[in-house]
């Protein structure tokens, strides 16, 4: 408490005093909040725990810093959003919290799974059916990263597939109509069907309990480390690509996966 209290004060004495934190808004440091979770995310694929914390309290200090900016409005303040989020998961905890707040008697608790399938039920009566399940999905969402909480909010609802292997027909299904539409003269279609491909293998993925964005991220990753192979050793025969055959490059391309690259 003594330290979070520490942090409202520096947050006070940067607006009131630093001529660049008070000439921010929140349209301007979003950019740099969405930097910032990136950030934090990062350190936990990398599972260090130094940067995390550093990145956490990043993350933290951008979040102070938009409470004290609509606290200046009028129209909240850091305690305001504290409040609401901590009736928020009162409310959608019942086998925690009582209506009240107090503590639940310890005793049969639904499984972590049961908790999840009814997530979004939960959700939706708290809003009072008033806000669609889909709703609160940002669209500046990357695409994958909306593909996926989209479909993690249809399985709370009940709407997912009843056994994981059913998936592949509706993968294989789209590979189809996606080599149907490669045939046609008609890039928007060809593009929606690519659309519906890519929708459909990190569905799959999910049911796998595969995270796509990380998987992706990894083979972003191991193509860099290969191709950087290819460069150094393409330079360091004298030669450039525009003089080699896709023969002779694929062979070095060979080398850096003997390697384990």
């Amino acid at each position: 408490m003594a330290a979070f209290g520490r942090l409202l004060d520096v947050m006070d004495a940067l607006r009131e005093r630093c001529p660049w934190n008070a000439e921010q808004t929140m349209e301007s440091i979003r950019p740099m909040t969405e930097e910032e979770v990136y950030e934090l995310s990062d350190a936990i694929i990398c599972a260090d725990s130094g940067e995390i914390s550093k990145e956490v309290g990043d993350l933290m200090y951008h979040l102070v810093f938009y409470a004290r900016i609509a606290q200046e409005q009028g129209l909240f303040d850091i305690a305001d959003s504290i409040e609401s989020v901590c009736r928020k998961m009162i409310f959608r905890h019942p086998h925690v919290f009582r209506k009240d707040g107090s503590l639940v008697p310890e005793g049969q608790a639904p499984s972590a799974k049961e908790i999840a399938d009814t997530w979004e039920l939960v959700k939706a009566a708290e809003k009072n059916g008033n806000r669609s399940v889909m709703s609160g999905i940002p669209r500046t969402m990357p695409a994958l990263l909306r593909a996926l909480s989209m479909q993690e909010k249809a399985r709370g609802c009940g709407f997912d597939w009843e056994k994981r292997e059913d998936v592949w027909e509706k993968v294989v299904e789209e590979v189809g109509e996606v080599q149907e539409a490669c045939g046609e003269n008609d890039e928007e279609h060809l593009g929606e069907e690519f659309g519906d491909l890519l929708f459909a293998v990190i569905n799959a993925a999910r049911l796998y309990g595969i995270d796509p964005e990380k998987a992706l991220g990894d083979s972003c990753e191991k193509f860099r480390r290969r191709f950087s192979y290819l460069e150094e050793n393409t330079l360091r025969k004298g030669l450039k690509f525009s003089d080699m055959t896709l023969a002779q490059m694929d062979e070095i391309w060979d080398e850096a996966k003997a390697r384990g690259l």
